[in-house]
């Protein structure tokens, strides 16, 4: 039989617990609960996000939390970034605002988020101010997103997952060969556009790097790959003969193009390069 005080004990330690599992939080990813704000809908709760990328799920929201996204290492370069989020098809309950120095600007409302489009901008419009819509039944309602911090070519728009439609100078393409997601020699088989942006779909003679599998092998005795490249619809892009040298990065799974020269014009401005010992990394064009 236990004593009262020792009941009374495990009964805390038992309510602690159920509220640690209520909330679960790392460097990268985030999920909590409204249920422990109750009693509490004014509250305003601080998240910090230190990565790359990650996710959001805020379970049965109530009252507001403010999410601090910010890149793991500080350097004069983070200022530059771009944060994008891509809500669930199924994210409600909440209205997500940017908030700086304690101005607000309405960046989704609850009935945005259902589309599940991207949504950029620049790290330096402030932290997500995400409030919680009031209703009588917060059972069903659960706000979620993934996020992903977006290093931009010189003049792209922080709002656009996509580079500028100009064409790469010699030096960002010998840069982007060293640091892009994907890169890739192959041609255009077709082009399809959507309302908003273009998809490409490529065949690939070689592929030098992936970040992840956004091209898959056709298997055969003569290897090549196959996939998709997105682009903005107003860069106006045709099938084509002749191949190119595809660069470009991957956001929420897909494939965004970057830098895009006919690999013919590749080769001259790499080898020029390699000669005056100027080629920022090495790649095997044999």
């Amino acid at each position: 039989m236990l004593s009262p005080f020792l009941a009374y004990l495990l009964s805390v330690v038992l309510l602690c617990r159920i509220a640690r599992s209520q909330y679960s939080s790392d460097q990268c990813s985030w999920r909590g609960s409204g249920l422990t704000h109750e009693g509490h809908t004014r509250d305003v709760e601080q998240v910090y996000l230190r990565c790359a990328q990650g996710f959001l799920e805020w379970l049965y929201p109530t009252g507001a939390i403010i999410v601090n996204l910010r890149p793991n290492t500080l350097s004069p370069a983070a200022s530059l970034l771009s944060v994008c989020i891509k809500p669930s098809k199924e994210s409600s309950g909440t209205h997500i605002y940017l908030d700086r120095l304690g101005k607000l600007r309405l960046l989704l409302r609850e009935e945005d988020q259902a589309e599940g489009r991207v949504h950029c901008f620049s790290i330096q419009d402030g932290a997500l101010f995400i409030e919680a819509v009031p209703q009588r039944d917060i059972s069903r309602k659960i706000t979620a997103f993934q996020y992903e911090l977006v290093n931009h070519r010189p003049g792209a728009d922080p709002q656009s997952l996509s580079a500028p439609c100009q064409p790469c100078t010699d030096a960002e393409v010998l840069l982007a060969v060293c640091t892009s997601d994907f890169v890739a020699r192959g041609s255009v088989l077709g082009v399809a556009e959507k309302e908003d942006q273009t998809s490409v779909t490529v065949s690939l003679s070689r592929l030098y790097r992936q970040k992840t599998q956004v091209f898959v092998s056709g298997g055969g005795r003569a290897k090549r790959w196959t996939g998709f490249v997105k682009m903005p619809r107003q860069c106006g892009v045709k099938p084509g003969e002749g191949e190119f040298l595809f660069t470009g990065t991957v956001r929420f799974g897909e494939a965004w193009l970057s830098c895009a020269p006919r690999y013919k014009d590749f080769l001259r401005v790499y080898q020029d390069a390699q000669q005056q010992g100027t080629n920022p990394c090495h790649l095997d064009t044999d």
